[in-house]
């Protein structure tokens, strides 16, 4: 679905999204962990030859089929649910970055899945990724993400293989000559967004839209985050704010494939930052049981915006890495329930404990779910001295 030559180019960006991604200059001999699914083989042995040419070790890993997923989460007794592949926890404390190929054959074959297996297994597997969080945290490890096109992800945005493929194309920049350079252009222009973010110190952010009126508080020791490498494409620019000050109401216009489960329309009401209220076009049910899955899930770990000038991503792409990407006519904002970002702290994370996360308002959770809403909107910063500064408006920040 994308030419060999894209494929190249794709490999090329994803290198400069891991690179880009760690605080510490990989070395000749790190170990970077490549994770794909079957339908991104191609993409995934042009990055493998491309780490060894900078002298790196990559490990190649190849996901769960459908079929082995869902026989997995269907016959697993209570153990194998839980159990751990030996030697995983060693791996994690011993790669230095990690590159996810995404591309899945199907979005709904979990779908008749009670979600509390998935969510045994998810609880399961935390403690693996807080090793990785921890290590991103002293700079040690790095990691991006990218989809590769399939006719199931076409399918379910309601696209041909073709059109699926070249907003595919067209996100990551890779019909142009030189897409690295274009992403180290986004990454400068972000970089001058954020401090102007990060200048303001606003008591709290507010957002409204037709269907969201919804208080932020950015909290104390923060910075905004985005265009780091991490995803592939990415253009948004995000923090983990202050859990605790949350409240209102939020809608997400974007429909979200989660776990199998199609879910339209939701609606959260927050209360003294905790999640109150749950309403759903389709899915509710869903949404409950996700947001119930520790304490932590029915809480804020992430706010998110989008500039429309960045994104070519105009179209729902039934994936969320491009859907909290998108431009379209009028941006978007997201929030994500569940765990934040440690590394929206302003000092060295690594300094960070449990209680001390905790202090701030930094939530922790098995779940990160990222709900989008495209809606046209104005966020209103209101700043410590009084002023209200509005920092975006018709999709775009008025930097």
């Amino acid at each position: 679905m994308l030419t060999r030559s894209q494929c190249d180019k794709y490999a090329d960006v994803l290198l400069w999204g891991l690179t880009t991604s760690r605080v510490e200059p990989y070395k000749p001999g790190d170990v970077v962990l490549v994770q794909f699914d079957l339908a991104a083989l191609r993409l995934a042995e042009a990055v493998y030859g491309k780490l060894l040419a900078r002298g790196l070790n990559p490990v190649p890993r190849l996901t769960l089929t459908p079929h082995m997923e869902t026989e997995f989460y269907g016959k697993a007794d209570e153990a194998q649910l839980v159990f751990q592949t030996p030697g995983q926890a060693v791996l994690h404390e011993n790669i230095h970055g990690a590159m996810h190929l995404l591309a899945p054959d199907s979005l709904t074959h979990l779908s008749a899945i009670d979600p509390k297996r998935i969510a045994t297994a998810a609880l399961a597997r935390k403690p693996l990724r807080d090793i990785l969080v921890r290590r991103e945290e002293r700079g040690e490890f790095g990691w991006t993400l990218c989809i590769f096109p399939t006719k199931e992800l076409a399918s379910k945005a309601g696209m041909t293989a073709k059109e699926y493929a070249a907003q595919v194309a067209a996100a990551c920049f890779l019909k142009e000559p030189e897409p690295v350079a274009l992403w180290r252009k986004l990454y400068e222009d972000a970089r001058e967004i954020k401090a102007w973010l990060d200048g303001m110190k606003a008591s709290y952010l507010h957002i409204e839209s037709d269907n969201v009126d919804l208080k932020v508080t950015p909290g104390e020791h923060r910075r905004w985050l985005g265009l780091s490498g991490h995803n592939i494409p990415s253009f948004e620019i995000f923090t983990s704010p202050d859990w605790r000050g949350t409240s209102g109401r939020y809608y997400a216009d974007q429909p979200s494939y989660r776990s199998g489960n199609y879910v339209t329309g939701v609606r959260l009401t927050f209360e003294e930052g905790v999640v109150t209220d749950i309403a759903a076009d389709q899915g509710a049910e869903f949404v409950r049981k996700q947001l119930s899955m520790d304490p932590g899930a029915s809480r804020l770990g992430e706010f998110s915006l989008t500039d429309k000038r960045f994104s070519k991503i105009d179209k729902f792409m039934a994936n969320t890495l491009y859907d909290e990407n998108f431009g379209g006519p009028h941006g978007n904002c997201h929030v994500a329930v569940g765990s934040s970002y440690s590394d929206t702290f302003d000092g060295d994370p690594a300094s960070l404990d449990g209680t001390r996360k905790e202090e701030l308002g930094f939530n922790d959770s098995a779940l990160h779910w990222d709900l989008v809403n495209t809606e046209p909107k104005r966020v209103r910063a209101h700043l410590t001295d009084g002023r209200d500064v509005t920092l975006y408006e018709d999709g775009q920040f008025r930097y």
